[in-house]
C-alpha cells in the first residue's frame, strides 16, 4: 500500500476521533467514555446476552466484563445468568438505563447536526455521501467467513435466501428439485464444504464446494445478501472457495450459472474463469466456467526440492 494512502487514513482517523469526542473520558458530556456508552446502546430495549455484545462490538470478554461492571455500579444495567443456560449472561437495561440511553440518543443527534450545521447544501450532500461510502467499505471488512454445518439455522437461512432469489430472477422460477443435488451430506468433508459469511453475528452470504478427489471441485450455492452487494464480498467468497478446493487437492474449480445472473457472470470472468463446454446437465444453466488451480497449498503436488 502506498505511504500516501496510509497517511490519509491516519489523518482521517485523527480528525474523526477528535471531532466526535471519542478520546474524552466523558463522551457526549456524560460520566463515562465512549466504550461504555456503546455497550449501553447495543443492549437495547430487548436486552442482549454478553456473547452477542462481544460479537457486535468486537470486544474481548475481559474488557466487556469491566464495562458491564461499571454500568451495573451506575445502576444502568442488570447482568444475570440465563435460567436455561447458566453459561450465558443476559444484560438488560434498568429504568435508569433506558432513560440514559434515550439521553445518549438525543445528544448523538445533536452532535450529528453540528457536523452539518456550518456546511452549505452541496457540502452536506457530499459529506453524507462520503460517510455512507466509508461506512459500507469499513463494514465489509468486518465480515468473517468460516465453515458451517449445512444443517444449522444460519446455513438454512442462506440457502433459503439463495433459492428465493433465483426463483424471482429466473424466467420460469426455480425449483431446487430440478437442479443438480447439493444436499447437506454433500457439503461436509470429505464430500464437500459450506462456507458462511457473518456480520455482527448474522449470516450474510454463503458458498459451497463439492469435491471429486483431485478432479475439479464444483462451486455451488454462491449468495450474498443484497445489503452487502457492491463491496466485493462475492469476490472474497469466491477466493475462499478456491483456496479451500486447492487445499483439498482439487486441480480446478468448475461452476455453472444462469444467463440472468449477469453480475455473477461478470465476477467469474474477471476472476480468471474461462467459459467451457457444458460438463453437466444442470437444467437452469446457460454458461459453464472453469478455473485451473495452482496447487500451492498442497505439498504433495510439489516436485523434488
Amino acid at each position: 500500500m502506498e505511504a500516501a494512502g496510509v497517511a490519509t487514513v491516519r489523518r482521517f482517523s485523527r480528525v474523526v476521533t477528535q471531532r466526535l469526542g471519542a478520546l474524552n473520558d466523558e463522551y457526549l458530556a456524560r460520566p463515562r467514555p465512549l466504550g461504555a456508552s456503546r455497550v449501553l446502546y447495543e443492549v437495547g430495549e430487548a436486552g442482549a446476552d454478553a456473547r452477542t455484545l462481544r460479537s457486535r462490538l468486537g470486544l474481548d470478554s475481559g474488557y466487556l466484563s469491566r464495562l458491564l461492571r461499571r454500568l451495573e455500579e451506575e445502576h444502568l444495567v442488570t447482568v444475570e445468568h440465563d435460567p436455561d443456560d447458566r453459561r450465558v449472561r443476559v444484560v438488560r437495561l434498568t429504568e435508569a438505563g433506558r432513560a440514559e440511553r434515550a439521553e445518549l440518543d438525543r445528544r448523538s443527534d445533536e452532535l450529528a447536526r453540528t457536523l452539518l450545521d456550518h456546511l452549505d447544501q452541496g457540502q452536506r450532500g457530499r459529506l453524507i455521501d462520503a460517510m455512507a461510502t466509508v461506512e459500507r467499505l469499513l463494514t465489509a471488512q468486518l465480515v468473517e467467513i468460516a465453515a458451517e454445518d449445512p444443517t444449522s439455522e444460519a446455513a438454512r437461512f442462506c440457502l433459503r435466501s439463495y433459492f428465493a432469489e433465483l426463483d424471482t430472477r429466473f424466467d420460469d422460477g426455480f425449483d431446487p428439485d430440478m437442479s443438480i443435488r447439493a444436499e447437506a451430506g454433500d457439503l461436509v468433508p470429505p464430500a464437500g464444504l459450506l462456507l458462511v459469511a457473518w456480520l455482527d453475528g448474522h449470516p450474510v452470504g454463503c458458498g459451497a464446494l463439492k469435491f471429486h478427489g483431485r478432479g475439479p471441485a464444483e462451486i455451488k450455492r454462491m449468495w450474498v445478501s443484497p445489503s452487502l452487494r457492491g463491496l466485493a464480498l462475492g469476490r472474497r467468497m469466491l477466493r475462499e472457495l478456491e483456496r479451500a478446493a486447492d487445499e483439498a487437492g482439487a486441480t480446478a474449480v468448475r461452476l455453472e450459472t444462469n444467463e440472468r445472473l449477469t453480475e455473477a457472470i461478470g465476477l467469474y470472468r474477471s476472476s480468471g474463469y474461462r467459459e467451457v463446454s457444458a460438463f453437466n446437465d444442470e437444467a437452469y444453466a446457460h454458461h459453464w466456467f472453469e478455473k485451473v488451480l495452482t496447487g500451492r497449498h498442497d505439498d504433495t503436488r510439489k516436485g523434488p526440492e
